[in-house]
């Protein structure tokens, strides 16, 4: 069992050779890495990564048999490689898709909608029927459904006025009536 004092003072010198490391080539190796993934962020993280190899198989940097640098520096690569690999082995993430509403809502509610509107619309007098279906229907002004109807645009506005009315009432009483039986 090692004492804890000889186990402290190996990690301050652990530390100490990772930051003599970083302080001395952690530039060049940030530079590669960002060069090889173009994004800053994770350059940091391989490089991050490439110092805790060095921290794990500190034989390497001593070892003799080329620079520090240029053994930090393949690192750096081979890092870089793995990364690409590993997400080229998996299958392409699919971000997952909101749930689908229908490509045409539920038709059966507009045709209700459309029936129960032609209902009130036939119980409408019939010169307040005739203003809507032209202004509405047809599209014309109120200056061209006076002219069409032969009556002055102030009638048109008028009996427009009352027939939408009538047919919100309609509409109205229909709902109490549904929602109370």
């Amino acid at each position: 069992m090692v004492p804890s004092r000889t186990r402290r003072q190996r990690n301050d010198a652990d530390e100490a050779i990772i930051r003599a490391l970083f302080t001395e080539h952690g530039r060049a190796m940030l530079g590669y890495a960002t060069s090889l993934t173009n994004d800053r962020s994770a350059a940091e993280d391989v490089v991050q990564e490439a110092l805790v190899r060095a921290w794990r198989n500190p034989d390497a940097l001593v070892n003799g048999k080329g620079s520090v640098r240029g053994w930090l520096l393949t690192v750096v690569r081979n890092i870089v490689i793995d990364r690409s690999r590993a997400r080229q082995s998996r299958p392409a993430e699919v971000r997952e898709s909101p749930a689908h509403e229908p490509v045409e809502p539920d038709h059966a509610d507009r045709v209700t909608q459309r029936l129960e509107l032609m209902g009130a619309l036939e119980r409408l007098p019939a010169h307040h029927r005739d203003v809507l279906e032209c202004v509405y229907v047809l599209g014309h002004t109120v200056n061209e459904t006076a002219e069409k109807l032969g009556v002055p645009p102030g009638t048109v506005k008028s009996r427009a006025h009352h027939a939408l009315r009538t047919l919100r009432e309609s509409t109205f009483r229909k709902e109490v009536q549904s929602n109370e039986g």
